[in-house]
């Protein structure tokens, strides 16, 4: 079994021992026989596998580095000087409170520096902070602060908007709310045109 240590909780020194799949699945199991149905039903016999495999690709996240994909970067730019935006980059995440899926949009900007990066690399940094349990707040920091680091640009911008099924399907029921989002550094923070301009290119 492999040792891991969530990324998201720093309070905890020890590691945590990866259960095998037999055991995941043995979970699912439990887990459809609370609800109150039979996992033994022809219906559900293949079910823990499904879950189990589903589990894997939702939060393929804890077994990859961002900073990784932001490494590479190019400085010939031909003088180009102003803000990167990426827009409507779909977000698929599950909250940490009750594991239900939120869905919406992830909007970044950058001003560099010396260096950009590959757009496509931006939008992976996104996906990988996504495939994991998640605030919505917390992920929107923990995008920022990547893309920060790694690149060192003049200023960074991340804005998220996502319905949130565990207040959509459960609890207070109401689908049509949406929540934002948002995180600045840098001349986004301190050049409110700059930091406008964003906005508005995010619909807000």
């Amino acid at each position: 079994m492999d040792a891991i240590t969530p990324k998201n909780d720093k309070s905890r020194g020890e590691p945590l021992v990866r259960p095998t799949v037999q055991e995941a699945e043995e979970a699912v199991r439990t887990l459809i026989a609370w609800a109150g149905d039979d996992p033994r039903r022809e219906g559900l016999l293949d079910t823990p596998k499904r879950v189990v495999n589903a589990y894997k690709e939702w939060f393929s996240g804890y077994d990859e580095d961002p900073i990784k994909y932001l490494s590479r970067t190019f400085e010939d730019v031909q003088g180009y000087d102003d803000i990167v935006i990426l827009r409507n980059i779909d977000v698929e995440s599950h909250c940490e409170h009750h594991m239900a899926p939120f869905i919406g949009k992830a909007f970044v900007a950058y001003k560099p520096s010396d260096a950009v990066v590959g757009i496509s690399k931006l939008a992976r940094v996104v996906e990988i902070f996504a495939k994991r349990l998640q605030t919505q707040e917390t992920m929107t920091a923990q995008i920022c602060d990547a893309i920060t680091e790694s690149l060192a640009p003049m200023g960074t911008a991340v804005l998220i908007e996502a319905v949130h099924e565990c207040m959509s399907t459960r609890g207070v029921h109401h689908k049509d709310v949406t929540t934002v989002t948002t995180q600045f550094t840098g001349v986004f923070k301190s050049d409110v045109d700059l930091r406008n301009r964003f906005l508005r290119s995010a619909n807000q």
